[in-house]
């Protein structure tokens, strides 16, 4: 069967895979990969093994994974005689993304998000099955990461094509190439931390790369963050006669420029070679505040939550302990607060910062198969969004982040991702998957 990558990937973004509502687009993508000849698993989120996870809340029941499945498909290219065939001690490359999706706001759209519009980069449709080099894809998720997700298909079956044409040098045992397509990365990677703590394989996992978009430059170290939740109490009184109330936005506001001013001093204070280039490296966005239940009441009460940045090096228990004492510091100074003293605690989804060293094979290797398919090698560079691959970093396999396309269409309306750059991740995904399998075919390699 031949591999329409542009069908593909617009059928893919077709399904609205947010939140729980992933398993028909793992059910879809299971189907394609076995008419390619890929032997397929599929897993479902386990609440027992997540539960224990630090991301996951500890509470976690089937409910809260229904829907959450992912799969995975394996080619396995087997070595140059009848006796080198594929063996536990073949090594192993995981090309991997994410197909879930963040909801969108079908008013904030040019078209219906969920019904792919191909068009090109001057803003001309170019109808559903264009071809120009200029292409654009235009959906929910064309960008992060269901265009991923389809290049490291492509990729494989690219690697596949390779080997039977005797191109690639193969280890004697010959090469495993997973593709994986997993749920739940938006809030907290259940697919992909499932499968890192229970292998849903019958073999180990060498090295993976996730196809998140990187604009095609390796990403080796990726950021985390704490998700808490501030909760203040005042005391309500008549807008007429505020002054015997307690108001709690006075307060918000001194918190907050508490926690921006620890934001700052950590900018200067934490520091990370790979992320001197990002003018605020781990940043403090208070993203929900609810205050108050009436224009003519002294408000009484307010929600606030933050997401705040985690360094490579540090633990969220570390940077949520560092809050928690600049918070204690601003009630120190308030008497209403001493009395009445605000919770900050974590809620959600918690996304541990992770990083490999720029030495590892498969940085190398995505390095070298970036230069293989002519496009430009950049240096390895941070992240200050956490993705899928701390899963399996944590699990003892390297990972490096690159793919196509640019984190700047994330989540925006009219996501949009230019179709030649899919290709040419395609290509740089497949020659690193190359690269990397041409180290165990070294006499000294060893798995």
């Amino acid at each position: 069967m031949d591999f329409d990558m542009r069908a593909f990937a617009a059928d893919l973004c077709r399904f609205p895979s947010t939140a729980g509502r992933e398993a028909a687009a793992a059910d879809f993508v299971e189907d394609r990969l076995d008419d390619l000849g890929f032997e397929t698993y599929a897993w479902d989120a386990d609440p027992d093994l997540l539960a224990d996870h630090p991301s996951f809340p500890d509470d976690l029941d089937e409910a809260d994974v229904a829907g959450r499945r992912s799969v995975g498909g394996v080619l396995e290219l087997g070595g140059a005689s009848e006796d080198d065939v594929v063996s536990d001690a073949t090594p192993a490359v995981v090309l991997n993304g994410h197909i879930d999706v963040v909801p969108a706001e079908p008013a904030e759209w040019s078209s219906d998000p969920f019904e792919p519009a191909w068009g090109t980069e001057d803003g001309d449709a170019e109808g559903d099955d264009g071809d120009a080099e200029s292409d654009t894809l235009t959906a929910r998720g064309a960008a992060d990461m269901k265009s991923g997700v389809a290049a490291c298909a492509g990729a494989a079956l690219d690697v596949r094509e390779s080997v039977a044409a005797g191109e690639l040098d193969l280890p004697a045992g010959g090469l495993r190439v997973v593709v994986e397509a997993v749920a739940g990365e938006e809030d907290g990677g259940y697919g992909a931390a499932t499968a890192a703590l229970a292998n849903p394989y019958p073999f180990e996992r060498d090295a993976a790369i996730v196809a998140e978009p990187t604009e095609l430059r390796p990403v080796v170290a990726t950021e985390g963050s704490l998700m808490a939740r501030l909760e203040l109490t005042g005391r309500s009184a008549h807008a007429a006669t505020p002054w015997r109330g307690e108001d709690v936005l006075p307060r918000f506001e001194a918190i907050r420029e508490a926690f921006m001013d620890l934001e700052t001093e950590r900018g200067e204070s934490v520091t990370h070679p790979l992320y001197t280039e990002f003018p605020v490296p781990w940043p403090v966005v208070c993203g929900t505040v609810d205050a108050g239940s009436w224009a003519s009441t002294v408000p009484a009460s307010l929600t606030a939550e933050f997401r705040i940045g985690v360094a490579p090096g540090e633990t969220v228990d570390e940077v949520a302990a560092a809050f928690r004492e600049r918070l204690d510091a601003v009630v120190a100074e308030d008497p209403w607060l001493r009395e009445h003293p605000p919770t900050f605690e974590r809620f959600s989804v918690q996304f541990e910062a992770s990083e490999v060293a720029v030495d590892e094979p498969i940085v190398e290797a995505a390095r070298a198969g970036l230069v293989e398919a002519g496009l430009p090698n950049p240096e390895p560079t941070g992240a200050t969004y956490g993705a899928d691959s701390r899963h399996y970093v944590a699990a003892g396999i390297p990972t490096v982040l690159l793919g196509p396309g640019t984190v700047t269409e994330a989540h925006y309306p009219d996501e949009t991702i230019a179709w030649n750059e899919v290709e040419k991740g395609r290509a740089a995904i497949a020659a690193a998957v190359g690269r990397f399998a041409e180290r165990y075919s070294e006499p000294s390699a060893a798995k």
